[in-house]
């Protein structure tokens, strides 16, 4: 019980850490360069990594709710949750790799800077905010690895948040007294089913 307790806390923790790192790089400036307007004049300008790629971010949010929904499902499902944050974390990482070398949306921005179609950046130079965001696409598929791995024995949420069902809801005794209704409340009946005349 302690090792699934601690397995499932690592699980959230890499699931944080990984979403946190890939949303905030995704936010930062990834790559810089010039361009050289019409006049001669040169602009700096700059692209952020959500400006290079959408796919780190959009993964994040996959992998953060692969983590959530981990606590409403059981069996084959969780394991389907634990497969869904790996892809989540790969296609995070591959992203931030694709987003690292991607030259078309410092152009796009060049173009948009000086309201030219053909307009290409130049002396172009990469952050290091595409590593993090690759770090934190890494993490998270390790926390989807570890739900596969340990998931089955992890807590579930309790009987009491799901729907009742009408087969297997006991045979309903009539109440007696007032902490018998409360009694059958808690059990999820309804205590004055078949009391009315």
């Amino acid at each position: 019980m302690t090792n699934n307790r601690r397995s499932l806390a690592l699980m959230l923790l890499l699931t944080a850490l990984g979403a946190v790192l890939v949303l905030t790089s995704v936010g930062r400036t990834w790559a810089e360069g010039v361009v050289t307007g019409l006049d001669g004049g040169r602009l700096e300008i700059a692209a952020t990594g959500s400006e290079l790629t959408g796919l780190p971010g959009g993964m994040a949010l996959v992998g953060l709710a692969a983590a959530v929904a981990v606590f409403a499902v059981r069996g084959r499902a969780r394991l389907a949750v634990g497969v869904l944050g790996v892809l989540a974390g790969l296609g995070a990482a591959a992203g931030a790799l694709l987003g690292a070398g991607d030259t078309a949306g410092l152009d796009a921005e060049a173009a948009h800077k000086l309201a030219l179609t053909g307009a290409q950046a130049e002396q172009i130079t990469r952050t290091g905010w595409p590593w993090v965001a690759l770090a934190g696409g890494v993490l998270l598929a390790l926390a989807g690895l570890l739900t596969v791995r340990f998931g089955r024995g992890w807590p579930a949420m309790g009987s009491r948040y799901e729907a009742p069902s009408r087969a297997a809801a006991p045979a309903k005794a009539r109440a007696e007294s007032p902490a018998d209704l409360w009694k059958a409340l808690d059990r999820g009946e309804d205590p004055t089913a078949g009391s009315a005349g």
